[in-house]
């Protein structure tokens, strides 16, 4: 009996003890969840081991797991350039098939950047070419399908008055105004066919022009059209250009009474070289010292000078020709030649047959043939009689008519109007723009 009722005991008090024990643990469990879940979810530290979609561009920055960079060298393609910065070759084809969409590969140039972002399993994500600051392309993936679009790029444009008197060389006075030799071509190519500026710049005579600079995030990057130029002669002879665009009429420079500026033919095709021999029936020779005429002119530049096609036209010959060394002869309309000779070398693609525009580059300077340095020759004919290019005096190539003057003029006379009331140097005006794929038009000097 005794036996009985201590074993009756026993099994009871282990009955106790495992509900007694139950109990506790649930409880405890109970207090720790509800312990958890009082504690604010932003404190508490997540580590995420799920790896993006490859192809999942919700969020791209997440995605890229490693970036590369390049650089286009001289005499490189794309696919070059992208092997030598070690960027894998399984997304070489997805890079230049989505660049292909919006930019022609033919164009690279050397120095031109890019960046591509790569994946966890090193796919591609994102890749940006970088032309200049103010224009680059991205590629990256949408829906499954890589697509290359211009990216939106904001500017400040700020409007820019500036006036000066000539010391020393027309670049002289742009630079004492803190501006560059680009700003000093762009103004010079507005009066190339009615001032040629080897031979009729002057110590004293005066410029003014209102023009566009491009900043972005306050660094500046180029320069936007020039409004107005203006060269004044210590002679007086003044000569002024407005630029003036409209629905009907295409933007350029016109004189104050609606005649364009610009003809059918510059007056020189290196339009800052410097005249070192002009057209005449009695010249003795620099190197074979006989006096015999030199029916043309010689412009002094260094080797490498761009040289541009004088008018529309086409190349009848492109080659060495005896004394002239290398030299590129354009037929023209009317019965008009014009030749350049003494070339380092022709513009790459450049042949026999090539059509060119006013303009063009088609050469560079050189001193190939008999010559005593770096130099343009450079002659026009008329029905096979030469004529001096100095001198020739061409028609402007349009006129502004009827409504599109009185508009032009209407114009003219407030831009001037503002433009005398204005100190040198000043800033006009400032507006905020954005330039994109429809932007082709728009060029940043």
């Amino acid at each position: 009996m005794t036996f009985q009722k201590t074993l009756l005991y026993f099994v009871a008090g282990i009955f106790l003890f495992g509900f007694y024990s139950h109990l506790i643990n649930s409880d405890c469990k109970d207090n720790i969840t509800s312990r958890v879940a009082s504690v604010p979810a932003t404190t508490q530290p997540t580590i995420s081991t799920t790896i993006p979609a490859a192809h999942d561009t919700t969020s791209v920055k997440e995605q890229i797991y490693r970036k590369i960079s390049g650089k286009i060298n001289p005499g490189d393609t794309l696919s070059k350039s992208l092997y030598r910065s070690n960027i894998p070759v399984s997304i070489h084809a997805e890079i230049i098939k989505s660049l292909q969409q919006s930019l022609d590969l033919r164009s690279l140039r050397p120095g031109d950047t890019f960046i591509a972002g790569l994946g966890p399993d090193n796919n591609l994500v994102k890749f940006t070419y970088i032309r200049s600051p103010v224009e680059s392309y991205t590629t990256s993936c949408k829906k499954g399908a890589y697509l290359c679009c211009r990216d939106d790029v904001e500017l400040k444009v700020e409007t820019v008055f500036i006036k000066g008197k000539i010391k020393k060389s027309l670049f002289n006075v742009f630079l004492r105004q803190g501006e560059s030799g680009k700003l000093v071509h762009a103004f010079a190519d507005i009066f190339s066919a009615r001032i040629d500026f080897n031979t009729e710049c002057r110590k004293g005579d005066q410029i003014k022009a209102v023009f566009e600079k491009n900043f972005k995030d306050g660094k500046f990057v180029g320069y936007g059209k020039i409004l107005y130029a203006e060269y004044k002669k210590q002679s007086g002879a003044d000569f002024e250009g407005f630029y003036y665009s409209s629905a009907n009429t295409k933007g350029a420079f016109f004189a104050g009474d609606g005649r364009e500026l610009g003809s059918f033919f510059i007056k020189s095709p290196v339009p800052l070289g410097r005249l070192t021999s002009g057209f005449t029936w009695h010249r003795k020779h620099p190197i074979l010292g006989v006096v015999r005429p030199h029916l043309g002119i010689d412009l002094a530049a260094p080797i490498g000078t761009p040289i541009m096609a004088a008018g529309d036209g086409k190349v009848i010959f492109a080659g060495h020709r005896g004394g002239f060394g290398r030299q590129i002869i354009l037929a023209h309309a009317n019965g008009y030649k014009t030749y350049y000779g003494h070339l380092s070398r022709f513009r790459k693609g450049l042949k026999k047959g090539t059509v060119v525009k006013q303009k063009e580059i088609i050469g560079y300077v050189g001193s190939s043939g008999m010559s005593t340095g770096s130099h343009l020759d450079y002659r026009i004919s008329l029905n096979g009689v030469y004529l001096n290019p100095l001198t020739i005096k061409f028609k402007s190539k349009s006129f502004l008519k009827g409504t599109e003057l009185a508009a032009f003029q209407q114009q003219k006379d407030k831009f001037k109007e503002k433009i005398n009331c204005l100190k040198p140097h000043k800033i006009v005006a400032v507006r905020h723009i954005v330039l994109n794929s429809k932007d082709d038009g728009i060029k940043i000097l």
